[in-house]
């Protein structure tokens, strides 16, 4: 499911990027720059902003399955010729509808 998500986030796929988040209040993403509380939040978000720069790259992904239902995933990206590393964690759960982000980090650091 973490490669759909990242797959839907080169393409600019809306949907599919507002599908895999919890549809819930409770619902919670920090970004770089910006924060959203609540499925309906992320989803006016990602309508603004919908993609990442072309190139981005993904190292050191980590994937913990907690258990049949819960799962962690952590990864750095960057971007060609960037200054920056990027840091990403999502926390998975699976529900009766699917897999879905109900938490989610994103952070950057000048390297």
């Amino acid at each position: 499911m973490f490669e759909r998500y990242e797959s839907a986030l080169r393409e600019a796929d809306v949907a599919t990027l507002t599908e895999l988040f919890w549809d819930d209040p409770r619902c919670v993403r920090y970004g770089v720059a910006d924060r959203q509380y609540g499925a309906g939040e992320i989803a006016a978000w990602r309508r603004a902003n919908p993609g990442v720069p072309v190139g981005r790259t993904l190292r050191e992904t980590v994937v913990v399955a907690v258990d049949d239902r819960t799962a962690v995933v952590s990864t750095l990206f960057g971007y060609p010729r960037g200054r920056t590393e990027g840091r990403q964690t999502q926390t998975w759960v699976r529900f009766a509808e699917g897999w879905r982000i109900v938490a989610a980090h994103v952070s950057e650091i000048v390297t």
